[in-house]
This record gives C-alpha cells, sequence and structure tokens, in this order.
C-alpha cells in the first residue's frame, strides 16, 4: 500500500522514533513492503518511517540506478532497524540532497565521507557494513529522519538551496530524496 509522504511543517516528523523492539512479524514484514511501494512510487532512493507518520526506528533505502541522481553509484537494497552510524573519519563532503518530505527543493549538505553503521535486518540479524561517499550520505540523510532532523536543517550556505527546478533545469522536481 502506498502511504502518504508528511511534508516538511508536519510536527510528526520532528519526533524521536522508538527501537523497533520486535522483530520478524507480519505487521513489521507488511510495513517494509509499504515502504519499498510508497518510495517507489515516488522515486525516492530512501525513506525513513516517520516520512509516513510512524515512529520507529526504521529506515530503507537502495537502487540499481537513480533518475534523480542519475551520477550516484548503485547502493545496496537495504531495510535496517535501530540504526547507528558512527563516522570512520572527521572528513566530510559537500552534497546536493532532496527530500521526498522537502518536494521540490534541494540543498548543498555537508555529510561524514566514510562511516559505519549498524543495525538489524526484519529477522532481527545484525548487519554492521562500512560506507563511504553517496551510500554514507544516504545512510546519513535516512537516520536523520529518526532523530527528527530534515536535511534544510544542515545546511550552511544558503546559497546553495532551492528550487530543484532553478538548480537543475530539466531535472524533475516532483522526485526527490
Amino acid at each position: 500500500m502506498i502511504h502518504e509522504i508528511l511534508k516538511m511543517g508536519d510536527p510528526r516528523l520532528l519526533r524521536i522514533a522508538k527501537p523497533v523492539e520486535t522483530f520478524d512479524t507480519p505487521e513489521l514484514h507488511a510495513l517494509i513492503a509499504d515502504m519499498f511501494e510508497t518510495m517507489h512510487a515516488a522515486g525516492g532512493v530512501g525513506l525513513a518511517a516517520p516520512q509516513i507518520g510512524v515512529d520507529l526506528q526504521l529506515v530503507i533505502f537502495g537502487f540499481e540506478r537513480s533518475e534523480r541522481y542519475p551520477d550516484a553509484p548503485a547502493v545496496p537494497r537495504t531495510v535496517l532497524l535501530n540504526p547507528e552510524i558512527v563516522p570512520l573519519s572527521q572528513d566530510k563532503e559537500e552534497g546536493w540532497e532532496g527530500c521526498l518530505s522537502v518536494p521540490g527543493l534541494r540543498g548543498a549538505v555537508e555529510r561524514f565521507s566514510l562511516i559505519r553503521y549498524t543495525g538489524f535486518d526484519p529477522k532481527g540479524e545484525k548487519i554492521e557494513r562500512e560506507a563511504e561517499g553517496f551510500h554514507a550520505r544516504v545512510v546519513q540523510h535516512e537516520c536523520d529522519h529518526l532523530i527528527g532532523r530534515l536535511y534544510p536543517s544542515r545546511i550552511t550556505d544558503f546559497s546553495k538551496f532551492g528550487f530543484t527546478e532553478i538548480l537543475f533545469p530539466g531535472l524533475d522536481p516532483a522526485v526527490d530524496e
């Protein structure tokens, strides 16, 4: 089922999500399936449960190829519950971000360039990966949703924030994240 994606200004996007306590349930698998369906319908590369009004520490991400980010390398399809991120370097890189909850806008955000993320898959099995570049950016962006942060709050240079159709003519402004 495709869910409505909450938009910036909705107070539910500012809440801190609760940890997932029960794994491998029919309800959890149905929620994950709905999230992937919602993400694909919106043309996104990631989605956090709070974006559809579910206060759980659950993010999904991944793609082979993205029309939204045509130069981005593939990111493995991942379901990540109760994630934790540890920077493996203090090096940061700036990159353009959009968000399904902030439609039609893009902004340049600095993110850690190399991270380790841990958490659990839907069955409760431990996940531990290192990620760099765009993969690391996507994980950090999605996990920000779990602490009530949207990418505009991380922008430091507002001359690099604006409408997608102006900043990137020809790119479909209706599809983000």
